[in-house]
């Protein structure tokens, strides 16, 4: 593995004046890897210290932070204090922050809408009011069905505020997606819409719930919010319009006082790997890890204006929506793609909204990419003074054109990488790190990773597995309806040791690499490989825009790789094309890792959260059906992938 360059170290203002800088002084930490280190060498002083520094408050301080007496997969956090998200995110604002920007939003066709904090805790009110209304308490599940619109923030809120626990959805989920996580939760209400817009176009929303709803007795009232006409299917016996039944309700509302462990989420896994995970967070585990990353690794206040493309359906959603108001900033919501209706749409965003931290995937990246750098002429983005990521390992030419062209060098990218299953991340940088291309600096403060061989010994220089070897206040409290699951998942490989499933390497400087995920490894005669080697190869070569790697079965290696390429605009499929990105790969891996074949795709499938579906194209490759496509983002892709050249 080459080493890579140092491209960015921070100023002596970020040294200085960041939320980390400060903390490490607190600590008496020499540098940022001696910050980490005396976070994790007393876990439960580190987490007291951080609920204290974050500000959170509580009805009832807790007695005590951990309770790890039956092993890390069963920890307690925070055990004996009551506390709310809404309360810290919301309430607690008012009325000091009663005039400052709560959200911004822009809707697929350019509309924009502002909510005040006043008028954001007051809608939290109302609808808090209709949930109980309609019979909804605490430990109630309540679906979240919506595009990213200003009152999907609001129905979070009011979920927390009457202590019902919240089930995000994607909107483009299929009727029997849908159904299954209502149906495990056994939800009792679902707040949807009529429609949602995408590129232009009504994407009816009401009809795939009706269909999704129809044989759940125990959903009782499904909440319409109206983003189109209005014209959709209706039942009066459990249909209310959001501007009916929610704009009447009085503007004042309790909090309940909920237990540290209280349920807050359960946000179920794109099921990419067979049936979808229910993780359960809780009040105190997500507030103190979503706290923190922002805090320490975002340097984010009331100042911030904090932009992530993403929806409401994947982690990063609730994650920024949280993490924002938290301290009081305000958070720019996006309903659209980010080439529509021009390849200039995101930077136009920037610059009007005067957004201070964006955040974005990889393959959004590339794809922004394939227009080149004329849509950010005459966009200043002066107003960025922190990059994001997540969702998938970084090519160094699509990272470098980040930083460069949207970051123009001076905003450090924080590439964090976790998952659902924690509601943050294992792996994180901090503003006051160096950074190289990819790079995600090192284990996010107060998370005890490690990279480990085969057989449980931490390894370095090498590709190991990534692990957490203590408990974290948002690991996920089992599975819904899940025991045994859950710990097969996490805790059956090393005892007392949770097992990601990610690989990693850490280099000769100590910073630390992913390379896609440990079940997507190719092994050709014996010798284990990441499909991001192959696709890292590709995407160096200018006229490719994606490219996925997959291992299929050989009878004389075990396994073989079949590469896809997605070829940038005015570059057409050829045989000499190909054989000239074989032989790249081939020189760049070695010609025992020579490609099979590469095939020519004019899309791959993706997770809403921009993950590339391996195993879907593997099995497609296989001549497989598909046993479940609803993860898919993108069907059209599933097409592109048959009939690729």
């Amino acid at each position: 593995m080459q080493s890579l360059p140092v491209i960015w170290k921070p100023s002596e203002e970020l040294l200085r004046d960041s939320y980390a800088a400060r903390l490490m002084r607190r600590m008496g930490a020499r540098d940022p890897q001696d910050l980490w280190r005396k976070s994790v060498a007393d876990v439960a002083g580190f987490w007291d210290l951080v609920m204290k520094d974050l500000g959170v408050e509580w009805y009832r301080p807790y007695d005590r932070v951990l309770d790890d007496s039956r092993g890390i997969a069963w920890s307690r956090w925070f055990v004996g204090g009551q506390l709310n998200i809404a309360h810290c995110c919301v309430d607690r604002h008012m009325p000091a922050r009663a005039g400052q920007t709560a959200i911004l939003w822009e809707g697929d066709g350019g509309e924009k809408r502002e909510l005040s904090y006043a008028e954001f805790a007051a809608w939290v009110n109302r609808a808090a009011n209709a949930l109980r209304g309609l019979g909804v308490g605490a430990g109630d599940c309540v679906g979240i069905l919506m595009p990213m619109v200003p009152e999907t923030v609001v129905q979070l809120f009011a979920c927390f505020k009457v202590g019902a626990v919240a089930i995000p959805i994607f909107s483009g989920f299929g009727a029997e997606a849908i159904a299954s996580r209502l149906r495990e939760a056994r939800a009792k209400v679902l707040f949807t819409s009529d429609v949602a817009m995408r590129r232009g176009k009504k994407v009816g929303v009401k009809h795939t719930a009706d269909e999704a709803t129809r044989d759940l007795p125990d959903l009782k009232a499904r909440i319409v919010f109206r983003r189109g006409d209005g014209d959709c299917s209706w039942d009066p016996r459990r249909d209310y319009w959001w501007h009916e039944l929610v704009a009447s309700q009085p503007t004042e509302a309790p909090t309940e006082r909920l237990d540290s462990e209280a349920k807050s989420l359960i946000i179920f896994t794109s099921g990419t790997t067979g049936k979808p995970k229910g993780a359960q967070h809780t009040h105190a585990g997500a507030l103190a890890q979503i706290g923190k990353e922002l805090r320490y690794a975002f340097n984010v206040d009331e100042t911030s204006r904090f932009f992530w493309f993403t929806d409401i359906g994947w982690m990063m959603g609730p994650w920024e929506m949280i993490g924002v108001t938290l301290f009081g900033g305000t958070l720019m919501l996006f309903e659209g793609a980010p080439d529509y209706p021009t390849p200039s749409r995101l930077w136009q965003i920037i610059d009007a909204h005067r957004i201070t931290h964006l955040g974005i995937s990889p393959t959004a990246i590339r794809l922004l990419m394939k227009s080149g750098e004329a849509p950010l002429e005459g966009y200043s983005l002066k107003s960025l003074k922190i990059l994001g990521s997540t969702g998938e390992p970084w090519d160094p030419e699509s990272y470098q054109w980040y930083f460069r062209n949207v970051g123009q060098g001076r905003c450090p990218v924080i590439n964090i990488s976790g998952g659902t299953e924690i509601i943050g991340c294992l792996l994180s940088p901090l503003p006051i790190h160096s950074l190289k291309p990819c790079s995600l600096g090192g284990p996010a403060l107060g998370i005890d990773a490690d990279v480990f061989d085969e057989d449980g010994k931490p390894v370095r220089g090498g590709i190991g597995h990534l692990v957490c070897k203590q408990p974290i206040p948002s690991m996920t409290k089992s599975f819904l309806n899940g025991d045994e699951r859950y710990l097969e998942t996490y805790f059956s490989r090393w005892k007392g040791v949770w097992y990601h499933g990610d690989w990693a390497h850490i280099d000769e400087d100590g910073h630390w690499f992913l390379h896609g995920r440990s079940d997507d490894t190719i092994k050709i005669a014996g010798k284990r490989i990441g499909p991001m080697e192959y696709e890292a190869v590709l995407l160096s070569d200018a006229r490719v825009s994606e490219a996925a790697a997959v291992g299929v079965p050989d009878p004389l290696k075990g396994e073989a790789c079949v590469c896809y390429a997605v070829l940038k605009p005015g570059v057409a499929p050829s045989e000499p094309l190909r054989q000239e990105l074989a032989g790249r790969v081939s020189q760049a891996l070695g010609k025992s890792f020579a490609p099979r074949e590469i095939r020519f795709a004019t899309l791959l499938p993706k997770t809403r959260s921009a993950k590339i579906l391996r195993g879907m194209i593997r099995r497609l490759y296989l001549g497989e059906t598909p046993s479940d496509v609803s993860s898919v983002e993108n069907p059209d892709a599933l097409e592109a992938i048959r009939s690729a050249v």
